[in-house]
C-alpha cells in the first residue's frame, strides 16, 4: 500500500481500497470497545465540533486530559529541555493536574552502562528509568518532550499509560520537523 500515490482516494469518501491488508470489519468492532470509543469521542470534542485548528497542541492536550478524567500527567521530557518542562508542568497543575515531570537522565546510569559499544563515563539518557518511574507513579496519561529519536523508541515501548507527543527534537530545525522540507 502507498496511500501517496493513489489516485481515486476512494478512502475519503468511505470506501475502502483494494490494496488494503486489514479486516475492516474487526477495526470497527474494536473501535467499539469502551476504553476506544471514550479516547474516540473525547477526541471528537476537540476536533469534529468546529474546534479543529482553534487550540494549541498544549491546549488540546489539556482539553483532552478533562475530557478523558485524566488526574495523573507524567512528563517524559529532555534534561536540554527542563526549562521549558518547568513551564509546561506549571500550566498542567495550573489546569488542576496532579504532574510527574521526568528528566531522560533519571537514574544517573553512565553511557558506557547502558549502550555495550560506549566508553563515555558522563550521563546517559535513560528511557527505560523514564518509563520505570513514571509506571511506578500510576499516570493516567504521558506526554514526551523531545526525547532522543530511538529513546523515545523505546520510552514508549515500555510505558503503561496512554502516551501523547507534544514535542519531538529537531536541533536543526529549532524543533519543528517539517521544516526540513522547505528547504
Amino acid at each position: 500500500m502507498d496511500c501517496t500515490q493513489c489516485n481515486t482516494k476512494n478512502c475519503r469518501v468511505t470506501e475502502s481500497c483494494a490494496a488494503q491488508k486489514f479486516d475492516g470489519e474487526s477495526l470497527i468492532e474494536t473501535y467499539h470497545l469502551p476504553d476506544n470509543q471514550k479516547i474516540i469521542q473525547a477526541a471528537a470534542v476537540l476536533v469534529d465540533h468546529g474546534r479543529a485548528g482553534t487550540l494549541s497542541r498544549l491546549q488540546e492536550i489539556i482539553e483532552f486530559s478533562k475530557e478523558m478524567n485524566f488526574k495523573r500527567i507524567g512528563l517524559a521530557y529532555c534534561y536540554g529541555m527542563e526549562k521549558d518542562a518547568k513551564l509546561i508542568a506549571k500550566i498542567l497543575r495550573e489546569s488542576g493536574f496532579k504532574t510527574i515531570p521526568v528528566s531522560c537522565t533519571t537514574g544517573g546510569f553512565k553511557q558506557s552502562e547502558v549502550n555495550d559499544n560506549s566508553t563515555i563515563k558522563s550521563v546517559s539518557c535513560n528511557p527505560l528509568a523514564q518509563a520505570a518511574q513514571l509506571n511506578s507513579e500510576t499516570v493516567d496519561l504521558t506526554i514526551t518532550m523531545g526525547l532522543c529519536l530511538g529513546h523515545d523508541i523505546i520510552f514508549t515501548k515500555n510505558i503503561e499509560s496512554y502516551t501523547t507527543t507534544l514535542l519531538v527534537k529537531d536541533r536543526v530545525h529549532n524543533h519543528n520537523p517539517i521544516e526540513a522540507l522547505k528547504n
